[in-house]
């Protein structure tokens, strides 16, 4: 019996026994070492702080810029900027993705209307989109219109480029497969055309995401009185480095969260491409 089981564990495929083989370590090896790195470096970073080898007045600790996260988490405004800041982006962010893929979907399906575009989107994502801020902060104030207008301007870029790539960048030979059976333009564009282009699609939201956070927190950065960046600007100026880390790190771990999710949410996506529907 134990003869036969071993033959019928060695017919499996390759791929199979090295998949039942893969351990815990294997399966969250990038977590581990990503993990390790950072406990090293707060380590290091700690060792210097307690040294005295860091000046309060220009740097922190980890354990100072612990201690005042959790004075501003049950003390201080942290939630409510937070909560403010979470708002703008997702609401500047949700607009960017109600334009970007449709308008990027649009332009890589219709080779004129890409031609008609084509100038002002390089023109839009070569230039420096900081120097549009005081100028947002005329057209819509200092209130959240400025702040969601600045997201959905630095997130819709990505994703639209991203999605007018994946459809641009159609295989032929599934073009002319499909059409070589006589599919209509409508079918060709949901069978073959969104399903390849969703990883691209995919990999556009996971950089407008990046670009968006960042957006508005230079948005608060520029101009306002409350959110992450507001708090992050108000603490350099008081030279509170402690609580300005603590802007950072937070919005640092959404950021990271954001991007996690993301990047999940791709790889799952990725049997949608043609290939994959296929069976091969």
């Amino acid at each position: 019996m134990n003869q036969e089981l071993r033959m019928g564990a060695s017919a499996l495929p390759l791929t199979t026994r090295a998949r039942r083989r893969r351990t815990w370590f294997d399966r969250h090896e990038p977590l581990v070492y990503g993990t390790i790195s950072v406990i090293v470096l707060l380590v290091i970073w700690e060792a210097c702080w307690q040294a005295g080898l860091i000046s309060g007045l220009f740097f922190s600790g980890p354990t100072a810029v612990a201690i005042r996260f959790w004075e501003l988490l049950v003390h201080g405004s942290l939630l409510s900027d937070a909560a403010y800041t979470g708002k703008n982006f997702f609401i500047g962010f949700f607009l960017a993705l109600a334009v970007g893929v449709p308008m990027g979907v649009l332009l890589g399906w219709y080779r004129r209307l890409n031609m008609l575009f084509d100038p002002i989107i390089n023109a839009l994502y070569a230039m420096p989109r900081i120097a549009l801020y005081p100028l947002i902060i005329i057209w819509f104030g200092i209130g959240s219109g400025s702040k969601v207008f600045i997201v959905f301007l630095s997130a819709v870029l990505p994703i639209l480029i991203n999605t007018l790539a994946g459809v641009r960048n159609i295989d032929p030979d599934l073009l002319k497969a499909a059409r070589a059976f006589c599919a209509r333009d409508d079918q060709i564009f949901t069978t073959v055309a969104l399903p390849y282009s969703v990883p691209f699609i995919l990999t556009g939201v996971r950089q407008g995401v990046a670009h968006g956070l960042i957006g508005a927190i230079i948005g608060e950065l520029f101009a306002g009185s409350e959110g992450l960046g507001y708090m992050i600007s108000y603490s350099g100026q008081m030279f509170q480095t402690d609580a300005l880390l603590v802007g950072v790190v937070v919005v640092a771990m959404a950021g990271m969260a954001l991007t996690v999710a993301g990047e999940r949410v791709r790889k799952h996506f990725q049997k949608w491409r043609p290939e994959h529907v296929g069976g091969r």
